[in-house]
């Protein structure tokens, strides 16, 4: 267990949303280690991701109506959607998502998820999808009420930065354009937890009113400060340090110190402010992706590719504004109206962001040595009706951890195939079952990471992911 000092500097580190060095081993070394994973790997198609994009569709993308489509299951499953053929002969997929069918050839769609939790909800499938782990039983016991713990298991992308330090003066791992979901509810398995609150992500917000402004509240100078000022005011502060030199030898106090630096460096930092200047790009550029949060998220993600960020998540924001249409948040959550919220929301706006960030990052010459996935914390009821929201004249579908689809696309990945089945209603995994820890697997790999040990605060060493195997059969 963490001590109660551990715990308050983590609470605190996470809600500054700050990511800082490695902790254990040296930068240098670590970068060593992975150019020579990397070189072992080539020959038989991991280690090529330069950098992971995750894109997490909050609230539970219905992945019978997207990409695993059941058109000869009865009524009562299939629903009004139809399957169009896409560019990738062995890839169909809804009718409303005629973008990403175009981009099909370069997608690999897994269709044997099974993320089952014992108490089929957010929080937990959170957790699972984030970190690799099945949920432990404070899940079942507390409900929404569970917290992120300081000894929870670390989330994938803060494994991946901790491996893969940033060359560049920006944090290992960046999630935008939100930190899910609204407090007292934070969801767990987004945090770096027990690897260590310096491999926490940044967190970058953007809004909905705003879709091209991005910023971190701890790197906001505030009122008319400058640079020089804070400079200024750093000397002084390092002054009057002198007198506490006793208390700064803490590792406690050691590890707060350098999340300070850190944010120092990143506010003075030019390059910084490039990196999040969306209006520095062409108009037909941002119009490509759409107007939305989500869709300037993904091109803020090509931009953080591009300065050779190694993992950033974009984490679906939901709109409030069409929350009564699907009985849920506005987002994924579809527990009524189903089928006219994908059909005149979500989809749509997901189709057109997807789809430009895979071309975008294809005519880059980018998409090789980036791995993309989408994923959510579930899938949805196969079967028509949540009793919460009218049964069956509700038109809606309840969670469902039993199965669930993921996309992955360049880092090496052989786009244009299908891996592993659901049963004839979407129900369970058929041919090749998977576990959430088999993507996290898949990821490590992709970045060329297979070294997962690690060190307690107490020196012990421990594996940071025992289960599953990387899906080697996805690579070219």
């Amino acid at each position: 267990m963490i001590n109660t000092d551990n715990r308050r500097a983590f609470l605190v580190a996470s809600a500054s949303g700050f990511a800082g060095l490695h902790f254990g081993t040296p930068a240098k070394t670590m970068a060593n280690e992975i150019a020579a994973a990397r070189s072992a790997n080539g020959s038989r198609g991991g280690g090529q991701a330069k950098s992971v994009i995750l894109f997490f569709l909050c609230g539970g993308a219905s992945h019978v109506d997207m990409w695993d489509m059941k058109p000869a299951a009865p009524a009562e499953y299939r629903g009004p959607f139809r399957p169009i053929s896409t560019s990738a002969p062995d890839i169909q997929c809804c009718e409303h998502l005629p973008l990403l069918a175009k981009q099909a050839k370069h997608l690999a769609v897994i269709r044997s998820v099974c993320g089952t939790v014992n108490t089929n909800d957010h929080h937990a499938g959170y957790y699972y999808n984030l970190t690799g782990h099945v949920p432990d039983t404070t899940f079942k016991t507390q409900g929404n009420d569970r917290r992120p713990y300081a000894d929870d298991w670390p989330f994938i992308g803060s494994v991946v930065g901790s491996r893969r330090p940033n060359q560049h003066g920006l944090p290992s791992a960046i999630t935008l354009p939100h930190k899910p979901s609204k407090l007292p509810y934070t969801r767990p398995g987004q945090f770096a937890a027990r690897l260590g609150v310096e491999f926490d992500p940044l967190y970058v917000q953007g809004t909905i009113e705003e879709p091209l402004k991005f910023q971190v509240p701890s790197l906001i100078l505030s009122g008319d400060v400058t640079a020089e000022q804070l400079q200024s005011r750093q000397q002084l502060l390092k002054q009057l340090d002198v007198a506490r030199s006793q208390f700064e030898n803490s590792p406690v106090e050691q590890k707060w110190k350098q999340h300070q630096q850190r944010t120092l460096d990143l506010l003075l930092s030019s390059g910084t402010t490039k990196v999040f200047d969306l209006e520095s790009e062409s108009e037909a550029t941002r119009a490509r992706y759409g107007t939305s949060v989500n869709a300037m998220s993904l091109l803020l993600a090509r931009r953080l590719v591009e300065a050779e960020t190694p993992f950033v998540t974009v984490f679906w924001k939901e709109n409030e504004a069409i929350k009564n249409q699907c009985k849920s948040a506005g987002g994924w959550d579809t527990h009524g109206n189903n089928f006219e919220c994908l059909k005149n929301h979500l989809l749509p706006e997901f189709d057109r962001a997807f789809a430009a960030l895979i071309e975008d990052l294809a005519q880059r010459n980018l998409l090789d040595q980036t791995l993309l996935i989408v994923n959510s914390e579930m899938g949805r009821t196969p079967k028509i009706g949540d009793p919460r929201s009218g049964g069956v004249s509700g038109a809606g579908r309840d969670h469902w951890t039993h199965c669930q689809s993921v996309l992955m696309a360049g880092g090496g990945i052989q786009g244009g195939q299908t891996y592993g089945s659901s049963d004839r209603l979407g129900e369970y995994p058929e041919e090749h079952p998977l576990t959430p820890a088999d993507i996290a697997k898949t990821a490590y790999y992709a970045a060329g990471i297979d070294d997962l040990r690690a060190q307690d605060a107490q020196g012990r060493p421990y594996n940071l992911l025992d289960e599953g195997r990387p899906i080697k059969e996805l690579f070219g």
